[in-house]
C-alpha cells in the first residue's frame, strides 16, 4: 500500500462512521420518539466525539411494520420524524460541521402500502404486476417453493383477489421487488438520484444480498446444522434465494450512478463468508466501496479465531479494496451484552485500531447494553413472530442515555421503548467526567486515530495470538508505529513473543493508570486489558 505521505485518502477511508437509529437518538417534540430535529440538537456531540460520517436508519414514510424498513414513499419523510425542511436543515448542518450524511436505501422490498405494490396486486394485467414477484401455486396447491421468511414462516403469501402468491423475504407487509425487471431498477436508481441531488454523501444498501433470486425458483436445501434455538429461517440454507451472480451487475450500475457525483459512498449490507463478501467490491473496485464486514459480530469472542479471521480478510482483499469493521448495529445484540463491560472496552480498541473504516452503533461509546423488554412490550416483528427464542431486536434499540434527568434526557414523555434502569449512572454527561469511562476511552481512541496516520491508514502486520492475546502493529511509512496488544480474556496474561523486539510507551490503555508507562520486549496484562503502545523502535523477525 502506498504510504500515507504520498496517498490522499477519501473521507470514508480515513473517517469513522456512526449509526443513528432515529427513533432512539433524541426526541425534540415530546412524543417519546426520536426525530430529525433531535439529531440536529446532538450534532455537536458527534463532532466532538470524532465522528466523520453519520449513517441514519430509515426515516421515510412507512406503516412501521418493521420500523421504517417497510417504505411506502422512498422520497418523503415520515411525519413523526419531521419534514423535508427538517431533513434539508439536518443535511446543511451536518455539512457545516464538516461531517457527511449517509442514508439507508431499502431496495429489496417496499411496504405493501407503497403505491407500486397497490397497483401490482390490483390485477394480473396491471403494468406494475411484474414489479413484484408473483407465482402460481404448485399443481398440488402448495407453495411455489420452500423458501422461508427471515422473520418466521413461509416466504410466500396468498393473494385471494388475483389467485397468486407474492414473495416476501421478510414480513408479509414487505413484498420483494422484482429486480429482474429493468423498470424496477430504473425506479430505484431515480430514488438514489433524488437524494444525491439533494447532497447526501452515500447510501448503506439494506439486504443487498437478497435482491436477486434464482431464476428457476429451486427449493433451498436443508441446513444440517440447524438447532431448535435458532431462528426458523435457518432451517434452510439460502442457496437460491440470496447472493445470485446477477447481483454484481446491479451493484456495478448503482456504483456508476454514484460515480457521477463527487466522493459519494456505497455501503453494502451483506452477511456472507469472506470469499463471497469481498466479491462485492467488484472487479477493479467497481461495485460497493464497503461491503460491510460483520466478522466481529458473528465470530465467537476468541482471540485465535479473531486473529485468524483478520488474516483471512486481509488476504482476501484485492490491492485497492478498502477494509471495514463493524461491532454493532440495529439488528444485533449490543457488543456490551455479547462480551461484557470489560471486554467491550477491548472491543472498542480492536475496532478503532484495525486497518479500515470502523462503524460504531449509537450508544456503544457509553457502554449501553441490551435492555430486557417484557413480552407484553415487545414491538419488533422478529421477536413477535418467533416467540420464546429471545430474538427480539428491541433490547438493542433502546433510547440513547444522555444524562441523569428523567428518561435520560432523551424525551420529556414516555419513551417508545423502556430505558436501562442504570441510565442515571451510565450516560454521556456522567461519563464525560469520568476518565475511566467507556466514553473517555472512545474519545481518546478516535482522536488518536485521527491524528496518527499509522493508526488511520497505515499497514496492518500481525504479531502474535494465543488463547488469550491478540497483538498487531499498525505502521505508515515515515510515521511512528503502534503496537496494539489486546487481552480477550478476563484473566491476566503475558505478552512475551519471541518474534518481536520493541521499546515504547503506552499511550492509551483500558486501565488509564498504565498510560505513559514505558515498555520493552514484554508486557504483563490484567484481565480485560488492552493497550496502544507508541513504539520508539521495533524489529519484527517473522510473523506467526
Amino acid at each position: 500500500m502506498a504510504n500515507a505521505t504520498q496517498k490522499q485518502y477519501l473521507w470514508w477511508q480515513d473517517g469513522i462512521i456512526y449509526q443513528v437509529y432515529p427513533r432512539s437518538f433524541q426526541d425534540s417534540n415530546g412524543d417519546g420518539i426520536g426525530d430529525l430535529q433531535g439529531i440536529i440538537q446532538r450534532l455537536d456531540y458527534l463532532k466532538e466525539l470524532g465522528v466523520r460520517a453519520i449513517w441514519i436508519s430509515p426515516f421515510y414514510p412507512s406503516p412501521m411494520a418493521d420500523f421504517g424498513y417497510d417504505i411506502s414513499d422512498y422520497t418523503g419523510i415520515w411525519p413523526t420524524f419531521g419534514s423535508m425542511a427538517d431533513f434539508d436543515e439536518l443535511l446543511d448542518k451536518v455539512h457545516a460541521a464538516g461531517m457527511k450524511l449517509i442514508l439507508d436505501l431499502v431496495p429489496n422490498h417496499s411496504s405493501d402500502e407503497h403505491p407500486w405494490f397497490k397497483e401490482s396486486r390490483s390485477s394480473r394485467d396491471n403494468p406494475k404486476r411484474d414489479w413484484y414477484i408473483w407465482k402460481d401455486a404448485r399443481p398440488d396447491g402448495g407453495l411455489p417453493n420452500n423458501w422461508l421468511s427471515v422473520f418466521g414462516g413461509p416466504a410466500w403469501e396468498w393473494d385471494e383477489k388475483t389467485k397468486q402468491y407474492y414473495y416476501h423475504a421478510f414480513l408479509v407487509k414487505q413484498p420483494d421487488l422484482n429486480w429482474r425487471n429493468p423498470e424496477v431498477e430504473k425506479a430505484i436508481l431515480d430514488v438514489m438520484r433524488f437524494w444525491l441531488d439533494k447532497g447526501v454523501d452515500g447510501f448503506r444498501v439494506d439486504a443487498m444480498w437478497h435482491m436477486i433470486k434464482d431464476a428457476q425458483w429451486r427449493d433451498n436445501p436443508k441446513n444440517p446444522d440447524y438447532k431448535e434455538w435458532m431462528a426458523t429461517y435457518e432451517q434452510l440454507l439460502p442457496v437460491y434465494s440470496t447472493d445470485q451472480p446477477e447481483m454484481h451487475g446491479i451493484v456495478a450500475r448503482m456504483r456508476r450512478l454514484l460515480d457521477e457525483y463527487d466522493e459519494r459512498l456505497l455501503i453494502a449490507e451483506i452477511y456472507l463468508p469472506v470469499h463471497r463478501l469481498v466479491a462485492y467490491y467488484g472487479l477493479h473496485d467497481k461495485e460497493a466501496h464497503l461491503p460491510f464486514n460483520f466478522m466481529l459480530i458473528s465470530l465467537d469472542w476468541d482471540s485465535r479465531k479473531i486473529a485468524a479471521a483478520i488474516d483471512e480478510y486481509e488476504a482476501a482483499l484485492a490491492e485497492n479494496d478498502w477494509p471495514n469493521w463493524v461491532i454493532g448495529n440495529h439488528d444485533q445484540p449490543r457488543i456490551t451484552s455479547r462480551v461484557g463491560l470489560g471486554q467491550a472496552k477491548v472491543a472498542a480498541m480492536l475496532l478503532l485500531t484495525l486497518r479500515g473504516t470502523p462503524t460504531l452503533y449509537y450508544g456503544d461509546e457509553i457502554g449501553m447494553r441490551d435492555v430486557p423488554i417484557p413480552p407484553n412490550e415487545v414491538q419488533d416483528p422478529q421477536g413477535l413472530n418467533m416467540p420464546g427464542k429471545n430474538l427480539s431486536r428491541d433490547p438493542g434499540r433502546t433510547p440513547m442515555q444522555w444524562d441523569a434527568t428523567n428518561n435520560a434526557g432523551f424525551t420529556p414523555a414516555a419513551p417508545w421503548l423502556r430505558l436501562d434502569r442504570t441510565f442515571r449512572r451510565r450516560n454521556v454527561e456522567t461519563e464525560r467526567k469520568n476518565e475511566y469511562s467507556h466514553l473517555c476511552l472512545y474519545r481518546k481512541l478516535m482522536h488518536l486515530r485521527h491524528e496518527e496516520p499509522s493508526l488511520n491508514t497505515g499497514a496492518y502486520r500481525p504479531v502474535y495470538s494465543d488463547s488469550q492475546l491478540l497483538a498487531y502493529i499498525r505502521h505508515a511509512e515515515g510515521h511512528p508505529a503502534f503496537l496494539i496488544v489486546l487481552n480477550l480474556s478476563h484473566r491476566p496474561c503475558y505478552f512475551t513473543p519471541s518474534t518481536i523486539r520493541f521499546t515504547g510507551a503506552i499511550c492509551i490503555d483500558t486501565l488509564p493508570e498504565q498510560e505513559q508507562v514505558s515498555v520493552k520486549d514484554s508486557i504483563d496484562l490484567f484481565g480485560d486489558e488492552a493497550m496502544v503502545v507508541k513504539l520508539d523502535d521495533y524489529e519484527l523477525s517473522s510473523t506467526p
